[in-house]
């Protein structure tokens, strides 16, 4: 995208060479996807799966804005992504032909024109569960949807109602949360001890389907809603809950499976009742599985353990260049600290996931 708007400062104004912009990312799109679909932009909601550095301007400890994460981003430098290089929206983006790299909204160097291709108002350790973010002081769903508001009025000053509205209308919005709600609210911190896993997953699908609604409300057509991972066999939750041998934590894995089937029927209700909606439900759970039970079938060697530090524990603040060192093959590992796939994996389950959730929106 950067060659083919070299020619920015030969524009006559500033709208107008962000009006060209547009145009040429729906070209790009055009190449890529059936004529009759086109994404303006990427919009990502939720948590550190989603997050492209906003908790860099937070007051947490859920930070990753040093080394070694980054080390594998562009000039290895740590932006805030809780990965060894680039995140789900960032080769989602690419793939639609709209971006490389998709910035936090938060970011103070965010430029003009990066508001109508897409941002991440995601934040690491947030999720569906309002008790969840506040536990480890992040931004909110709630907040995130403040901070959506702000870009909505920045849009339509940039480019005006119409224009503003068909950015909404036609961009891809991914919402990515809830394996912190049962990960860490649920089950590590017990801070919901009156929910079982069936009402505490209640509370979970309401509250995403709220967000969709709202999301609706302002336009947005076309949601990507994934659903859990299985959270059992991530690094750290094997080390917390798999025994001695860090085996995969089955009752994390059906608290999940139980969420996604929850969500998911959810989702196929709104589509029937909310006109032009198209939410759309990514099944993240099973190609993860089985890139962790079969990791040489994808190229990999590792999937118990992450390649920061020892790779049982380490994440966020506990992986860093002074007490741990890094593996010596990072795209052996399937995770890279003990809880977030790195970058590799990530291609790896964008490129098996792509065509099947982009063909829900034709």
């Amino acid at each position: 995208m950067k060659d083919n708007t070299s020619w920015y400062c030969f524009c006559f104004s500033r709208k107008l060479c962000l009006l060209s912009v547009l145009f040429l990312t729906e070209t790009l799109v055009a190449i890529k996807l059936p004529p009759n679909l086109t994404f303006p932009a990427l919009i990502a909601f939720g948590d550190s799966i989603v997050d492209t550095g906003n908790n860099n301007n937070v007051k947490t400890v859920v930070k990753c804005d040093f080394q070694p994460y980054g080390i594998n981003f562009q000039g290895g430098v740590p932006t805030g992504r809780f990965c060894d290089g680039r995140v789900p929206p960032d080769l989602i983006a690419e793939e639609l032909g709209i971006k490389s790299v998709v910035p936090a909204y938060l970011d103070p160097n965010l430029k003009t024109e990066d508001l109508l291709t897409g941002v991440s108002f995601a934040s690491g350790g947030s999720g569906y569960d309002p008790l969840t973010p506040k536990l480890v002081a992040v931004i909110s769903l709630e907040d995130q949807l403040k901070y959506f508001e702000e870009y909505i009025e920045k849009v339509k000053n940039i480019v005006g109602e119409e224009r503003k509205g068909f950015i909404l209308a036609n961009s891809l919005f991914l919402l990515v949360a809830g394996s912190d709600d049962i990960a860490n609210t649920y089950y590590v911190l017990r801070a919901r001890p009156h929910y079982d896993v069936d009402s505490y997953t209640t509370l979970m699908v309401n509250s995403a389907s709220d967000f969709v609604n709202k999301l609706y409300g302002y336009g947005v057509r076309r949601i990507a809603v994934f659903g859990a991972p299985p959270l059992g066999c991530v690094p750290s939750q094997r080390t917390v809950g798999g025994g001695l041998l860090r085996e995969c934590a089955e009752y994390y894995n059906e608290a999940a499976k139980l969420f996604n089937s929850k969500i998911s029927t959810k989702l196929d209700l709104m589509h029937k009742t909310l006109p032009g909606v198209k939410p759309a439900y990514i099944n993240i759970y099973d190609p993860l599985l089985d890139i962790i039970q079969s990791p040489a079938k994808y190229g990999f060697g590792v999937s118990n353990k992450g390649c920061c530090g020892t790779g049982v524990i380490e994440v966020s603040v506990l992986c860093n260049k002074i007490t741990s060192s890094v593996c010596p093959d990072v795209s052996s590992h399937v995770f890279w600290d003990s809880y977030h796939p790195t970058e590799k994996t990530y291609k790896v389950l964008v490129s098996l996931l792509i065509s099947k959730f982009v063909n829900q929106f034709v």
